[in-house]
Parts: structure tokens; sequence; C-alpha cells
């Protein structure tokens, strides 16, 4: 019996710390989901689950129990934890009553890859703000998030909950010194393009229908100087309202959602384009131009109707 509490009380510590500890999680590679839903998304996505941990009072709640099948189907180890442990470890005021490890997954910036845009976070410090990024920027399609040195730990249980499970669905580089990951992305073909709140050009004026790279920066400060170096471009979204500029989630929302409708529209000139088609010399005539043509000057009007 002695034995047995020994094993549960390390566990318990091992989640404690694993949820309050940068440190821990980067030096275990591995964080903690809360809740039925995030550990429902994380089986579907195939994440290496560890193991999972259910208080008594959840137990027998449909949803919870179904999650907690999956993973162990998956191969996860599933324990219980007695009446008040889950108060003691859980982040938030009102604790689920799911909790589990999940091994961090392991992507390069050389691994990415286009025609979709990527999402560069330099020095982003809000957990809820990183998790939106991530949750945008999946739901639109994007090929990566990178979160350079400096920015907020991408597997804090804050950012995780923020992302909505997106932490699991989109690839994530986690860490690199700013000018070495942009240089990278610069010899991987992607078009880096810093955001600002005024200067460059509006967003919807700019081609972001291929491999695009957005640069965001810090909340208050934005990007650090010395940067022009590592970059192609410079774009804004135009306000019209008091606001000097939006909340980073926000952003990467508008600018990631922009890139995936320039992509439906490119992609339907496209298909137009070899409809219309009737043999090789209209498939010569039109793809010479009107692709082009479709790219530089209809996406753009299209923005300004939307």
């Amino acid at each position: 019996m002695t034995v047995l509490l020994t094993y549960r009380h390390a566990k318990v510590q091992r989640l404690r710390r694993l949820i309050g500890r940068r440190s821990a999680r980067e030096a275990e590679r591995a964080f903690v989901v809360e809740g039925a839903t995030l550990l429902g998304e994380a089986v579907r996505a195939g994440a290496p689950i560890e193991s999972v941990y259910v208080a008594a009072r959840g137990a027998g709640a449909p949803e919870r129990s179904s999650a907690v099948t999956a993973a162990w189907e998956a191969g996860a180890r599933v324990y219980d934890l007695e009446p008040g442990v889950v108060e003691r470890v859980a982040g938030t005021v009102t604790p689920q009553p799911v909790l589990a490890v999940v091994a961090m997954g392991a992507t390069t910036v050389e691994a990415l890859s286009g025609p979709r845009p990527v999402v560069v976070c330099i020095d982003v410090r809000d957990p809820g703000n990183l998790g939106s990024v991530l949750r945008s920027a999946e739901a639109a399609g994007a090929a990566g998030v990178v979160c350079c040195d400096g920015t907020v730990d991408v597997f804090n249980p804050k950012c995780v909950r923020a992302s909505a499970g997106a932490v699991f669905h989109i690839p994530i580089v986690a860490g690199g010194e700013v000018v070495s990951v942009l240089e990278a992305l610069g010899r991987g073909g992607w078009s880096r393009l810093a955001t600002a709140p005024t200067r460059g050009i509006a967003y919807s004026d700019a081609d972001l229908a291929g491999s695009v790279a957005f640069i965001l920066g810090n909340e208050a400060n934005g990007l650090p100087d010395g940067l022009e170096s590592a970059l192609d471009g410079i774009v804004h979204v135009p306000m019209e309202g008091r606001s000097e500029s939006l909340n980073v989630g926000m952003a990467a929302a508008v600018l990631c959602f922009e890139a995936a409708r320039q992509r439906r529209v490119m992609i339907a000139g496209r298909s137009t384009l070899r409809s219309a088609a009737g043999g090789a010399s209209g498939v010569t005539a039109g793809g010479g131009s009107g692709v082009t043509l479709g790219c530089a000057s209809g996406v753009g009007a299209g923005a300004d109707r939307d």
C-alpha cells in the first residue's frame, strides 16, 4: 500500500510540474492537456498520449468516458485520481476532471511546405494570444506556426486551451533565433512579410496566395529593430475606427483568411481556364495571361469589395 501511494504521489507531482513549469515541459518533452474535449482532439490527431488521469467526479460522463476510452485504446495508461487531487494540480479555478500527458512533437522550419502561409511569432508573450494565433492559422489552412525564442511557451496550459485543439492539428516549430528562422524561411522560398500598424501596403493589395510568412511581433512593442535585411516586405491592416492596431491573434486571423481567400480565387481561376480552353492553343493563350491577371488584379479588386 505504501509503495502504491508513493507511486501515485510521484505521478501527481509530475502533473503539477508539467502544468506549472516550462522548464519541466522542455526537459521531459511533454505537456498536459486539460479536459475531455482537448483529449478527444489529441486522439483524433494521433498525438502520442502517454497517460490520462480521471477525477472521481468525472468518471461517469459519457463524453468524458468516450474520450478516455479512445485514449486507452490508442495505448495510453489511465489512472483514477482521488477526490480533491485534480483541484490541487490543475491550472484553472474550475478544473477539468480529465487530464492527460502528451509527448511534444518535433517540427523544423525546413520541414514546413507551401504554398500555404506560415505564421511566425516573435516575442509574443500572452499565452491566450498565442493560442488564438494557432487556432486561426489552423482554421485557415496555414502550413504551420513558428514560435521564435522569446515567445511564450506554446505548450503552456493556457495556450493549449486557447488553441481549441489546433495545437494538435498544425505543425509547430517551438524555438529558434529570430534572424536564423527568417533566413531559413527565405532559403525555403517563403516571402517574408512583416506586419505593422500603418507601414507597408494594405494586406488586401499583397499577393498572399503562395508561400508567404506573416511575421507578427510583441503585443505592445511590435517587431524588434534590425530585421529589415531578413524581410521581403511589410503589410498592414487598414483601420477605419479609433484603434491603432489589432490584437495579435486577430491580426493572424485576418491575414491567414485573406491568404486562404486568395488561394481559392486563384484555384477557381485556373479551373475556369482549363474548362474554357478547347485545345492546346486555348490553354497557351489563357495560361499565359489569364492566371497572372487574376492573381495581380482580381484578388485586389475582390478584397476591396469584401
